[in-house]
């Protein structure tokens, strides 16, 4: 099974309200499933006030889904949190975000035999006839492009190095002994690029400086490049080591007694990496510098010995980043779905 099962410390850290700050604008219901006794399902409902003061719209969300293939199970469970968010005056439900539309979000629709990536979703393949014969409609499908080396011309090579002179930037690596404050460019380009995207929920300092943090042991620093125009910084791109490698090796996702073993030896075997984030200013767009940040990245991981990596994840209709990923040469090979209905009664 491509399951990775994630670390269970990752997990009881999300659900804590205490410390994750997303709960800091943000409220959450747990609930289990029950049949003749035994666990067959859950559902968390989030109201996330940050998403409803920026998108306008009275919409809960819904994450952290399990359930057997069975409709009548998934039927409680989606309107048992329906009921949840109607008492707080939600008119519509959307995800599955877990618990955020800046986490792991949506519903896996294909490649079901290729492992995740790290910090992306996997689900069995009967998920999504659960969401399509409970009322549930498409809200907006999520893609993942990935690339090989060795599919990478030399022609898009010269191009790509041609690219990088033209915007006449400077690219350099994150300063760790700064850390807080490299961080805090990171979320501030971020909040600024990305605030015209669908379902974009800026970060707050603590969000992003808990997520950071949490990284931190698993960043490679050479998959992070920050792009500065005479010195300012105007876009960064940050890529993630595919750790899930190591965690397939983990029993249940425990490091104690011997995880953490097992993570460390099975890391040395990592070759591949996920882009997760690149963002560029909006005075800056449209001049190939996403693209160029996409060259840098592929020209420094390769020369450190990765050979391979996903680009995740890319909104259907963000026709600039789908276009320089398909002339880089990458590959759409996943799609995730976020689904949504209306709340009535």
């Amino acid at each position: 099974m491509a399951f990775v099962p994630p670390l269970v410390s990752e997990v009881k850290t999300a659900l804590d309200v205490a410390r994750n700050p997303f709960f800091q604008h943000a409220e959450m219901e747990m609930f289990l499933a029950r049949l003749d006794g035994k666990v067959v399902g859950r559902i968390a409902a989030i109201i996330d006030h940050n998403y409803i003061e920026v998108s306008q719209q009275l919409t809960g969300l819904f994450g952290f889904f399990e359930c057997i293939n069975d409709l009548d199970v998934a039927h409680a469970l989606f309107n048992t949190a329906s009921a949840w968010l109607r008492r707080g005056k939600m008119r519509k439900i959307l995800g599955p975000t877990n618990p955020s539309l800046n986490d792991e979000i949506g519903i896996l629709q294909n490649a079901f035999d290729e492992p995740p990536m790290i910090k992306m979703v996997w689900n069995p393949p009967y998920y999504p006839d659960l969401f399509e014969n409970s009322v549930f409609e498409k809200a907006k499908d999520v893609w993942a492009y990935y690339m090989k080396k060795e599919e990478v011309s030399e022609r898009l090579l010269r191009l790509g190095e041609a690219l990088v002179k033209r915007t006449r930037l400077t690219f350099r690596r994150p300063d760790l002994k700064r850390f807080d404050r490299e961080i805090e460019i990171f979320r501030e380009i971020y909040n600024q690029a990305w605030s015209d995207n669908w379902g974009f929920v800026p970060w707050t300092t603590a969000e992003f400086q808990h997520v950071a943090k949490g990284l931190k042991q698993v960043i490679d620093p050479n998959l992070v490049l920050i792009a500065e125009d005479n010195g300012r910084p105007i876009a960064f791109g940050l890529a993630l080591p595919n750790l899930n490698i190591a965690l397939r090796k983990v029993r249940n996702g425990r490091l104690f007694p011997f995880g953490l073993i097992k993570i460390l030896w099975y890391s040395r075997k990592i070759h591949t990496c996920r882009v997760v984030i690149l963002g560029v200013l909006k005075e800056y767009r449209n001049r190939g510098i996403d693209a160029a940040l996409y060259y840098q990245l592929f020209n420094v991981g390769t020369s450190k010995g990765y050979d391979s990596a996903e680009m995740s994840w890319i909104l259907e209709d963000n026709e600039p980043m789908n276009r320089a990923l398909i002339a880089m040469g990458a590959r759409k090979y996943k799609t995730w779905r976020l689904y949504e209905r209306e709340l009535k009664g």
